[in-house]
């Protein structure tokens, strides 16, 4: 029987969003000046004021309030009507040193040894139903939102967006789990107070409807345009009026989006948050692994669906084991518990490897805080840094390593493909 899989996405503009992008913007800056720092720093975000709260162990100073300002003024919160603006909130600082307890389970004097950051189990998925291998309801609202903040930014053929909104959208699948349309999308966009209830309404579900999902479709394959159908249950700022948005709406903080970050509620997550942690922990480190993994083997073709676990205990670097799971779509005559077993053999999972073979010590973090970590474009990008005692700096960086399809030959090699 025929059934429906919902996925949802927020802006960058959304409370928890900036809370995760000023997290990561901060991870980034430590990492530019110190690759060796150790960093967890949570954000909050409400009604003018900024909460800074972490644990840092790294040589370099840094302008935690600049940083703030510079990410909120990025993502557009520039207008005092907002009430949350970059160059006026209140930024207050409470980062102290990392835990010694902490830090003396990760450091080895072998750095291959280090240790993980903490305990938990991470997961990685990937599904061959797109081409850069996400779930489609995901990647359907991840897309809607990107081109929602091009639109506002373009400030031409829509001029009343504000920078939080949501989308949600309801796919159709068949019984053997292939896309056949697009039930409902749901988008909620915060906007400029410019008439009566009614008549903002109407001109905003008229604009995303005719405006926002043609470009929208545009930069999708065929066989994914063909599923807008003239049937799709739109509902559009359901609540009637979205004027009081952003952190003045609801309060933000880092790492209450998880299931936005991965798979949409596809496959599984371990639980542990990702922005605002250095990649000596594991929740972020390994979650990247465990997907590079999963995308490979799909890719290579060992089967069409694949989930990956990993788990750790704090302090040892060698995981507690993998597990795999193909829901039936192994291409290859293996159990899940064989194929396992062979990616043990083939990628190295202790912390200090998975840094170094996806590049993890360099400043790549504010690009993954919104819109998803999983899912994006590897490229190299250039990226500038200051601090008030180190003269300005300019990296050229590789983001989202783990998206890079690099270990295909390897596997298709080793399982005979």
């Amino acid at each position: 029987m025929a059934y429906l899989f919902t996925s949802e996405s927020v802006s960058e503009g959304h409370p928890d969003k900036i809370a995760d992008q000023i997290s990561d913007a901060l991870i980034d800056n430590f990492l530019a000046f110190d690759p060796s720092s150790k960093v967890a720093c949570e954000t909050l975000v409400t009604t003018g004021q900024v909460v800074l709260a972490g644990e840092v162990k790294s040589d370099i100073y840094l302008d935690v309030q600049k940083i703030a300002r510079d990410v909120i003024n990025r993502i557009g919160y520039t207008k005092s009507d907002y009430m949350f603006e970059g160059n006026s909130c209140g930024v207050l600082s409470a980062i102290h040193e990392q835990s010694a307890d902490i830090n003396q389970g990760v450091e080895r004097q072998s750095p291959e040894e280090q240790g993980a950051g903490d305990q938990g189990m991470m997961f990685g998925y990937a599904t061959n139903e797109t081409e850069n291998y996400m779930p489609l309801a995901l990647d359907l609202s991840h897309r809607i939102l990107k081109e929602l903040a091009a639109l506002r930014r373009e400030n031409k053929d829509i001029t009343y967006l504000r920078p939080d909104s949501k989308a949600q959208v309801t796919i159709e699948y068949s019984d053997d789990n292939v896309p056949q349309r697009i039930e409902a999308i749901v988008i909620s966009t915060q906007h400029d107070d410019f008439g009566t209830e009614e008549s903002m309404l109407a001109k905003i579900k008229s604009d995303l409807i005719s405006i926002l999902i043609p470009r929208v479709k545009a930069g999708l394959t065929e066989d994914i345009q063909k599923l807008f159908t003239s049937d799709i249950k739109y509902h559009i700022n359901p609540t009637g009026k979205f004027v009081i948005g952003g952190p003045h709406g609801d309060t933000g903080l880092t790492g209450r989006k998880i299931i936005v970050d991965t798979y949409g509620g596809k496959g599984a997550h371990g639980g542990g948050a990702f922005s605002g942690k250095d990649p000596s922990k594991v929740d972020r480190s390994a979650a990247y692994a465990t997907r590079h993994i999963a995308k490979n083997m799909v890719a290579a073709g060992v089967a069409s669906e694949m989930l990956v676990q990993v788990s750790y205990a704090i302090g040892v670097a060698a995981p507690m084991g993998i597990y795999v799971n193909t829901y039936g779509t192994a291409n290859v005559g293996m159990t899940d518990g064989e194929i396992a077993k062979k990616i043990e053999e083939l990628f190295d999972m202790r912390p200090y490897a998975i840094e170094q073979r996806l590049k993890l010590r360099n400043p790549i973090y504010e690009e993954t805080a919104a819109y998803g970590h999983m899912g994006r474009e590897n490229e190299v990008v250039t990226k500038t840094f200051f601090s008030p005692y180190r003269d300005e700096i300019k990296l050229d960086v590789e983001l989202f390593t783990w998206e890079k399809l690099d270990f295909v030959d390897k596997i298709k090699s080793a399982f005979h493909l």
